[in-house]
């Protein structure tokens, strides 16, 4: 079910219905996105960030944003999103929830440990985050998808695993994955092919696309024309192509002051004018954020414009480079 409502609530001229509330801001203390010292105080206990989650759930809700994304390396999201779930029940009827598996969360709540997630695709990693996923959502999970595959993962050519994946589906599970990393067209290539019994396993595609990455493009659109559900992620680059961002690119900056709209109203609203976008995640850590992101539902950008702003481009592996080197904070 989770894909079919997906696609039906995100359709063409939904509004704010073809944004989604991404979690991976709020459901941690530490995160790479740019200005998360001004986006956030300076403690951040569990409960100040539940508070804080919460409250973009609650104005996401309320705006028309009907897709929620958590994942078990987001910290607390998934406890933080089943919380929202519980006390608020037509809410929790109303939405399709996805959250992701792959990675585990190993910061224990520290903005300065070493590390902060651990990557795994093992059958073992899947048993046991799955297990840790029910007990939070339930049945209210809607999509489970496998977090950042490239073309390496062994996700993508485990049979055990894909039994694994194939029985959730017979629950009524979504299967899905997100994708990361310069080759991520391969690595959705590659996803698209995979088949249980004849049957393709993966419904939906999560993909970081954006104006300074956008090489996944065609891939994405031959999945959207292969039936599947693209939902689009870092549409703002970690905050690169926000106000937050150091040196805003020029076309950008330009296009925001003709338009009369934030810079990352601009950099969402290019990633809705593609046809097989079925949803773009806001990854907002504050209300401003949310208010700015969802202004991009109603933001019509023309040819010329869009055509400036396609120069932004970047090769994939320096903006992958620049990527891995943010600071987590």
């Amino acid at each position: 079910m989770g894909v079919e409502r997906l696609t039906e609530i995100a359709a063409p001229g939904a509004g704010a219905a073809r944004i989604g509330l991404g979690l991976a801001a709020v459901g941690r203390p530490a995160y790479i996105n740019l200005g998360r010292d001004r986006d956030l105080p300076a403690e951040r206990p569990v409960e100040v960030m539940r508070r804080r989650s919460h409250e973009l759930l609650d104005a996401a809700y309320a705006a028309g944003v009907r897709y929620l994304d958590a994942a078990r390396s987001y910290g607390r999201a998934e406890e933080f999103l089943a919380d929202w779930l519980r006390d608020r029940p037509d809410a929790a009827r109303d939405v399709v929830v996805g959250s992701k598996w792959g990675y585990t969360y190993v910061a224990e709540w520290r903005t300065d440990a070493e590390t902060h997630e651990v990557k795994d695709h093992g059958v073992e990693t899947f048993d046991r985050q799955r297990e840790l996923t029910d007990a939070l959502l339930g049945d209210r999970l809607d999509l489970y998808q496998i977090h950042s595959v490239t073309p390496e993962s062994p996700a993508l050519t485990d049979p055990e695993l894909h039994a694994r994946l194939a029985g959730l589906a017979a629950e009524g599970v979504t299967v899905g994955v997100s994708t990361s990393g310069p080759r991520q067209a391969e690595a959705i290539r590659a996803a698209l092919a995979v088949e249980v019994d004849g049957r393709p396993l993966f419904r939906t595609v999560q993909s970081t696309y954006n104006l300074l990455e956008p090489s996944a493009g065609a891939a994405l659109a031959e999945a959207h024309e292969a039936g599947r559900a693209v939902i689009v992620k870092e549409a703002v680059a970690n905050g690169r192509l926000t106000e937050a961002a150091e040196r805003l690119p020029e076309a950008l900056r330009q296009v925001a002051e003709e338009t009369g709209a934030a810079p990352d109203a601009v950099a969402l609203a290019a990633v809705l004018d593609r046809p097989w976008v079925t949803v773009v995640l806001s990854g907002a850590a504050t209300m401003d954020q949310l208010r700015s992101n969802l202004a991009a539902a109603d933001l019509r950008l023309d040819e010329s414009r869009s055509a400036r702003l396609e120069r932004l481009a970047e090769p994939p592996e320096t903006y992958w480079r620049h990527r891995s080197e943010l600071p987590w904070a």
